[in-house]
C-alpha cells in the first residue's frame, strides 16, 4: 500500500506536466479552446474541428504522434487564414507610408498650381504697371504661357524651350504694334502671323528668351520629376503589399502560428527568433528592395532640395515677369532696326491708315483702343526696371511648398529601412510573447529558440532552418526595375557637360540638330545674320557646356545688336535657303575676297 502511494505521487505530477505541454488534459481531454479560437478568428466552420483530440494520420504540416485537435481540413483553412493575416500586417505597415506619399503628391501639386496663379498675376501686374497700352491683350498671352508650364509639370512631355519661345512669338506682334511701330488702324491676321513667325529670325528680344529657359528649366523639370517619382513610390508600395507567398512559406507560417493549436495551446506565442527566421524567409525577395528604396528616398531628397532651394520653383516663376520686362525694353531700344527689318519681311504698306513716303512721321493714326507709346529713354528704362514688384505678394496659402517638403522628408527619412525591417516589425508588433518566459518553436514549448537566426535578403536564406526559399520573385523584380528606372530618369536628365537639368523631355525634340549659326530662311538680299541667342529656328541644343550658356545666352551684353540685321521672309523658298549657310554667307564672301586680293598682291610684288 505504501509502495502504491509512492507511485501515485510520481504519476500525478508527471501527468499534469504532460497535459500542460500537450494541451490535452488527462482529466478532461477536450478541443473546446481550439474550437473557440477557430470560431473567433473566423477560420472556418466549426464542423471541421473535433470535439475531442484523436489520432490523425493525414496531417501534412502539424504532424504529431499523439492525440491532436487538428484535421486535414483545418490545415487547409489555416493556410488560407495565415496568408490573410500576414498580408493584413503588411498592409497595416504600408498604409500610412502610402497615404503620406499620395497626400504629399497632392499637396505638392496644389502648391505648384498656387505658385502658377501667383506668378501669372505677378506678370499681368507688370504689364498693367509698365505697358498699359497692351496689358489687356497681353493677358491671354501670359495665360497661355503659364497654362503650358503647368501642363508640362502635371501631364505633358512638351519642351520648356518650345513653350517659352512660343510665348515670345505670340508676344512680339503686340510689342511691335503697340510699342515699336504704333499707328496701324487695321491689322490683318496674315500680317500678325507674319510677325509671329518672323520673331525667331528677327530676334527682337535678344538673349532674354533663352535666359528665361535657362532659369526655369531645372526647377520645373525637378518639379515634374518629383510628382512622377511620388506616383511611382505609391505604385511600388501597392505592389509589395500584395506579395504572393510560396507554398513553403505558407507551410512555415502555419507551423509557426497554428500548429500549437493542435496541442490545445491557443495562447502561446512563437519565439521571436523563430518568427524572424520564418518571416525573413517569406519576405526574402521583398527585403532585396531595401537598397533601391533607400536610393529612392535619396532621390526624393535631391528633388525637394532643388524645387525649394535658392533657385527653386517659386523664385523661377516669379522671375518670369522681370525677364519679360527686360525683353520688351530690349526690343524698344532696338526699335528702329526692328522696324526696318519687319518692313522688309512683313510689308503691309497698303493697310496703313495714311500713306506717306517719310518713315518718321510727326503724327500717326492710332487705334481708338490704345495710345501709342514711344521708345523710352535709358533713364526712364532704368526707373521702370526698379519700379517693378519683384517679390510675390503674400497669399493665404495654408502651407508653403518649402514647409510641406520639410515635413514630408522628415517623415520619409524615418522609413529608409522600411523593407529591410518589415520582418522585424511584424514579429515584434504581433507575435512576440508578452510577460511569458516560454514560447513556441514550431514543435514544442521552450524557454528559448536555439537555431541560428539568418539575415535579410535572398542570399542570406541558404541556411534558413525554417523556410526553403526559391529564386527571385518576378513581382519584386518589377518593383526593383521601377526604382532603378527612377534613378536613371533623374540622372539621365542632367546634361553630361554642364551638370544642369535638361529642359527637354525624351522624345520632345532630342533629334534636332544644333545650329547656333543658323537664323532661319534668309538670303543675302535680306542680309540676315545669326541672332546669337541660340534659339533661332528652334534648333538649339540645350546640352551645351555651361560656359557657352553663360556667354551666349545669359549675359545680355554679349548678345549681338539688331543693327544691320537682315531677315528673310517666312515665305521664302527652300532653294534660296540652300544657296548659302544662313548667317554666315556675307562674312564668308568678304573673307574670300580679301584673301584673293592679298594673294594677287603678293604675286605681283614677287614678279616685279
Amino acid at each position: 500500500m505504501e509502495c502504491r502511494m509512492r507511485r501515485l505521487q510520481w504519476v500525478l505530477p508527471l501527468s499534469l506536466l504532460l497535459g500542460g505541454l500537450t494541451g490535452v488534459h488527462l482529466k478532461n481531454p477536450s478541443c473546446h479552446e481550439v474550437r473557440t479560437a477557430f470560431q473567433l478568428r473566423q477560420i472556418g466552420p466549426l464542423k471541421f474541428v473535433p470535439d475531442f483530440p484523436g489520432k490523425v494520420e493525414d496531417l501534412q504540416i502539424c504532424t504529431h504522434d499523439g492525440p491532436t485537435c487538428c484535421t486535414k481540413r483545418m490545415e487547409e483553412k489555416y493556410q488560407a487564414v495565415v496568408r490573410r493575416e500576414v498580408l493584413q500586417s503588411i498592409h497595416f505597415l504600408s498604409y500610412e507610408l502610402k497615404y503620406r506619399i499620395e497626400k504629399n503628391g497632392e499637396a505638392f501639386q496644389e502648391a505648384f498650381i498656387s505658385l502658377i496663379h501667383s506668378a501669372s498675376n505677378h506678370t499681368n501686374s507688370m504689364f498693367k504697371t509698365g505697358y498699359r497700352t497692351m496689358a489687356k491683350e497681353a493677358t491671354e498671352v501670359v495665360k497661355g504661357l503659364f497654362t503650358d508650364l503647368s501642363l508640362y509639370v502635371l501631364d505633358t512631355s512638351w519642351s520648356i524651350e518650345d513653350m517659352v519661345l512660343g510665348f515670345f512669338d505670340n508676344l512680339f506682334p503686340l510689342v511691335y504694334n503697340r510699342l515699336i511701330h504704333p499707328g496701324l488702324n487695321e491689322v490683318s491676321l496674315d500680317y500678325l502671323e507674319c510677325l509671329r513667325s518672323a520673331r525667331q529670325n528677327i530676334n527682337p528680344f535678344g538673349s532674354y528668351p533663352m535666359k528665361m529657359v535657362a532659369e526655369i528649366a531645372e526647377p520645373l523639370q525637378a518639379m515634374k520629376t518629383l510628382l512622377q517619382v511620388l506616383n511611382i513610390g505609391s505604385e511600388v508600395i501597392n505592389m509589395t503589399k500584395n506579395i504572393v507567398f510560396t507554398r513553403e512559406c505558407t507551410r512555415a507560417l502555419v507551423k509557426m502560428q497554428y500548429c500549437s493549436h493542435c496541442h490545445g495551446l491557443t495562447l502561446i506565442k512563437p519565439c521571436v527568433a523563430y518568427c524572424l527566421n520564418v518571416m525573413r524567409g517569406c519576405l526574402a525577395n521583398v527585403a532585396d528592395v531595401d537598397p533601391h528604396w533607400q536610393a529612392y528616398i535619396s532621390n526624393l531628397n535631391e528633388l525637394t532640395s532643388i524645387i525649394t532651394g535658392p533657385q527653386g520653383v517659386e523664385l523661377a516663376l516669379l522671375r518670369v515677369a522681370p525677364l519679360v520686362n527686360e525683353a520688351i525694353l530690349h526690343a524698344q531700344l532696338n526699335g528702329p532696326e526692328i522696324s526696318t527689318t519687319v518692313g522688309k519681311v512683313c510689308d503691309q504698306t497698303q493697310e496703313r491708315s495714311i500713306a506717306t513716303s517719310q518713315e518718321n512721321t510727326a503724327q500717326v493714326l492710332v487705334m481708338p483702343s490704345f495710345k501709342p507709346q514711344a521708345v523710352t529713354p535709358y533713364g526712364t528704362l532704368a526707373q521702370r526696371r526698379s519700379s517693378l514688384p519683384l517679390k510675390e505678394v503674400k497669399t493665404d496659402r495654408p502651407r508653403t511648398m518649402k514647409k510641406n517638403s520639410r515635413d514630408f522628408m522628415n517623415y520619409i527619412r524615418r522609413h529608409r529601412t522600411f523593407y529591410a525591417s518589415m520582418a522585424e516589425q511584424i514579429c515584434e508588433d504581433d507575435l512576440r510573447p508578452h510577460d511569458s518566459s516560454t514560447c513556441w518553436n514550431g514543435v514544442n514549448v521552450v524557454e528559448s529558440y536555439t537555431n541560428r537566426v539568418v539575415g535579410n535578403g535572398l542570399k542570406e536564406q541558404a541556411n534558413n532552418p525554417e523556410v526553403k526559399v526559391r529564386g527571385p520573385d518576378a513581382m519584386v523584380k518589377k518593383v526593383i526595375d521601377k526604382l532603378v528606372q527612377i534613378d536613371k530618369m533623374l540622372h539621365g536628365k542632367r546634361s553630361k557637360q554642364s551638370g544642369q537639368w535638361s529642359s527637354r523631355e525624351p522624345g520632345s525634340g532630342d533629334d534636332r540638330e544644333e545650329d547656333s549659326e543658323s537664323s532661319g530662311d534668309c538670303d543675302d538680299e535680306d542680309g540676315c545674320t545669326g541672332s546669337g541667342s541660340g534659339e533661332v529656328g528652334r534648333k538649339k541644343n540645350t546640352d551645351v557646356p555651361e560656359e557657352r550658356w553663360t556667354k551666349d545666352h545669359i549675359y545680355p551684353g554679349m548678345a549681338p545688336t539688331l543693327k544691320g540685321a537682315k531677315v528673310a521672309s517666312p515665305s521664302s523658298t527652300p532653294s534660296s535657303t540652300a544657296q548659302s549657310k544662313p548667317g554666315a554667307g556675307a562674312n564668308h564672301y568678304s573673307l574670300s575676297t580679301v584673301a584673293t586680293v592679298t594673294v594677287l598682291g603678293l604675286m605681283c610684288h614677287w614678279l616685279l
